[in-house]
């Protein structure tokens, strides 16, 4: 009787239906990572130093009459690094013997998720300690249209810089769009990603599920990743693209080994990255009500 084995060819196969699978998962819920900015550590750098300048004042000038006011650069620098994140995956034998791709692709999704979601969370962490920690919302207090505007009001006053986007919870966003649900729906996605704000079109394939409705220009997105706490509050926030910022190292990265006594092989998934604070002026938390509602 012969024994059937698990080929070199076999495996390769089955880990590159799989990490496709968690690369396009992990791409395509993470709905944070597309709203922030993003940059890369080249080979060979350890950290990246960002800096930031204060803002000047010009004055009118008297013809013939010298310059006497000067404007100090006021530069601040801000170090970020990166820390590694990993998964392992057991491939079995038997599982890759029968070559059953949909088996690979959910093992792939299951991945891509547990990707997306810790990126996503360590984003959302972020979100509390913006504006100083000022919320600019309230235990208890459903998300309504009124809130809406009052956020896009402080955020202009403040002068967040383009583009703008809110996050919440799928069930603070809820009351929102059943008040104007005829007014703008979602199809308004298109004009917004249009309009001028590359973060948002340059993600907008990403972006599009996560996307609800559009008020005075600024997007709403639902992200079912942020938590509730014991009273059913969550926080989400408004804030500008250049608030915080994705630093990566290394992507997806994949190595095999095996393990006999298993009969299996394992699949090692790691990234390297880092989610940060760029400007803490450019945000502000928003604690909102998050309970779920009746079907009936």
């Amino acid at each position: 009787m012969g024994v059937q084995i698990a080929t070199t060819g076999q495996l390769a196969n089955a880990q590159r239906i799989a990490i496709e699978q968690t690369r396009y998962t992990a791409e395509h819920n993470a709905p944070c990572l597309g709203l922030i900015e993003k940059m890369t550590l080249s080979k060979g750098e350890k950290s990246v130093t960002v800096p930031k300048v204060g803002q000047m004042t010009a004055s009118s000038l008297s013809d013939g009459v010298d310059m006497v006011d000067s404007q100090d650069i006021g530069m601040t620098t801000t170090s970020l690094t990166t820390g590694e994140v990993g998964l392992k995956v057991i491939l079995t034998d038997k599982l890759v013997r029968q070559e059953n791709e949909d088996a690979f692709r959910i093992v792939g999704k299951q991945m891509g998720d547990a990707v997306a979601r810790k990126k996503d969370r360590d984003i959302i962490a972020l979100f509390s300690a913006l504006n100083g920690g000022t919320d600019l919302g309230s235990a208890g207090r459903d998300m309504e249209l009124g809130n809406l505007n009052v956020l896009i009001g402080f955020a202009k006053a403040n002068k967040f810089p383009k583009p703008l986007a809110i996050v919440h919870h799928p069930w603070a966003t809820f009351h929102v769009s059943q008040s104007i649900l005829g007014y703008a729906g979602a199809g308004t996605f298109g004009a917004v990603a249009g309009s001028g704000a590359p973060a948002i079109s340059e993600f907008a394939e990403m972006l599009r599920d996560f996307f609800e409705f559009s008020i005075s220009g600024v997007p709403v997105y639902q992200d079912g990743n942020i938590d509730a706490d014991g009273s059913d509050d969550g926080i989400g926030a408004i804030f500008s693209r250049e608030s915080m910022v994705y630093l990566e190292s290394k992507g997806f990265g994949t190595e095999q080994q095996r393990d006999a006594s298993l009969r299996a092989t394992e699949l090692n998934v790691t990234c390297d990255y880092g989610v940060f604070e760029l400007d803490d002026t450019y945000g502000a938390p928003v604690t909102m009500q998050v309970s779920a509602e009746a079907t009936s």
